[in-house]
This record gives structure tokens, C-alpha cells and sequence, in this order.
């Protein structure tokens, strides 16, 4: 079968885009309720959570423009091995960029990483996989979960989740959750969704804004260099999405198309 391209959406600017993403996120939360009465997303930390909380904070302008946090289910596509509170926990930061601005009766499902396994990462990580199967389906009964949408951004070198260039994690193929004890970049000790259960999601989208990321974004689009963002690209095909800025995508020669 032919593969099939992600989808390279570019906006103005940062207004334009949260406008943007709040719809797309909507018509995947509308489909996760249809399916399964539930929205099962996974967002990771760095820039997204405040792009996140400008597109789902905003005012609703009718009917087709609800966002029913209630029926959310939120995980995490990685969390740093550090106590909830810590400045470098992904939890935290959602927290204080989103969940505490969601009013109290409208308060999401939201499965953190179990924090007395902080000092063995391999628990840690396996703890949460447990809790992906306790939502998902028993491990024998499906092969990979399959996330309603994963929300992601993209570091300066390609990385997304705490899937690193060239790590051996990126060759994993069994485990949903992994653990990885040497991030390139600190904390160290962290937790990441797999490679296989981030492209088998229904849907994966991209954060990316900036002028500091069109490097990366011409490697990522424009060369195969076995980037983690372009192994996703790769394997989630059309089901990709990406949301930039346009000095994000300066000089990269990928299609854009226009979000309707």
C-alpha cells in the first residue's frame, strides 16, 4: 500500500493556530465520544501545554464549538521521573497552563505517573503501562492502545515524547510504556510512550512555533534522516497533522495545506 503524508498546516501566527488546533481537537473529541463515550488524548510537556490552554480556553462561539472536559480522559505521552510538584513534571506544567483554569464541575480524568516508584524507572514505567491497560483493554486482548489523539511537540533535534535521535528505545516494539534512564536532556530519568503506540493513535498532532525550530522542521520534512518526529510522520501517514507558525516552516520545501 502507498504511504500517506502528514498533514502541514501553517499559520500566521499563534492566534490563528490555537483557533485552528481548538477545532481539530474538538472533531477528535467528538469522535472518541462516539466510539467509545470517552476522549482518550496523551499530551507531552515543553511549549504545548500553554499553546494547548490559549486554543481550549477560549469561549465557545456555539454549539459545534463544545469542549466536554468531563468526559476527558487525559495521559501523559512522557513524564520525567520527579514528584509532581517539581518544576520539571509535565503533570505540573499541564496543571498550571490548563487544568486548574477548567472549572471544578468540568474537571477531566487525568492518570499521572505513580510517584513512589520514582527511584526505578523500569517500575515506574511499568506501573504506567499498567494504567494504560486498565483503560485501554487487557495487554492480551489488543496488541497497542490506540489513543483517540496524542498531542505532541517537537524539540530543536528532532525528539518528540522522550524519544531521542538515534536511541535505542526508538527500535522498541513490544513495550507500550518505556523507560529511559540517559535523556540527552535533563531530567535524565524519564518515562515515554513507545514509537509503535504513538502511530497507532487515530490521530497525532504537532505543535511547533518559532523561527528557532525551521532547522529541525526542514530536516524533519525535507530529508530522511530517521528523526523521531519523522518516524512518526512515516508511520501515522495522513493521520499526522502538524500545527506551525509560519517562521517555524521558513525554507521548508514540504507542501503546506490549508486547514478547513
Amino acid at each position: 500500500m502507498p504511504t500517506t503524508q502528514p498533514n502541514l498546516y501553517a499559520f500566521s501566527g499563534v492566534d490563528t493556530l490555537a483557533t485552528a488546533l481548538r477545532q481539530y481537537v474538538i472533531q477528535s473529541q467528538n469522535a472518541g465520544l462516539e466510539r467509545h463515550d470517552s476522549f482518550k488524548v496523551a499530551v507531552s510537556g515543553g511549549s504545548l501545554p500553554k499553546t494547548l490552554a490559549a486554543a481550549l480556553l477560549a469561549p465557545s462561539s456555539g454549539p459545534n464549538d463544545t469542549i466536554d472536559f468531563a468526559k476527558w480522559e487525559i495521559f501523559f505521552a512522557d513524564e520525567r521521573a520527579v514528584p509532581l510538584d517539581h518544576e520539571d513534571s509535565n503533570y505540573a506544567l499541564l496543571k498550571s497552563e490548563l487544568l486548574d483554569k477548567i472549572p471544578a464541575d468540568q474537571q477531566p480524568t487525568v492518570r499521572t505517573i505513580d510517584t513512589k516508584h520514582l527511584d526505578d524507572v523500569q517500575e515506574l514505567a511499568d506501573s504506567y503501562e499498567q494504567t494504560l491497560v486498565a483503560s485501554f483493554a487487557s495487554r492480551d486482548s489488543v496488541r497497542l492502545p490506540i489513543f483517540d489523539l496524542l498531542l505532541l511537540g517537537c524539540g530543536p533535534d528532532g525528539h518528540t515524547c522522550s524519544l531521542f535521535p538515534n536511541h535505542e528505545l526508538l527500535r522498541e516494539t513490544t513495550a507500550w510504556v518505556a523507560p529511559i534512564s540517559d535523556s540527552p536532556k535533563p531530567p535524565p530519568k524519564r518515562i515515554t510512550l513507545t514509537l509503535p503506540v504513538v502511530t497507532h493513535a487515530v490521530r497525532v498532532a504537532f505543535v511547533a512555533t518559532g523561527g528557532g525550530k525551521k532547522d529541525i522542521m526542514k530536516q524533519i520534512f525535507d530529508a530522511a534522516d530517521g528523526l523521531p518526529c519523522t518516524l512518526v510522520n512515516a508511520g501515522a501517514g495522513n493521520r499526522c497533522s502538524w500545527f506551525v507558525d509560519e517562521p517555524a516552516v521558513e525554507g521548508v520545501g514540504f507542501p503546506r495545506r490549508s486547514f478547513l
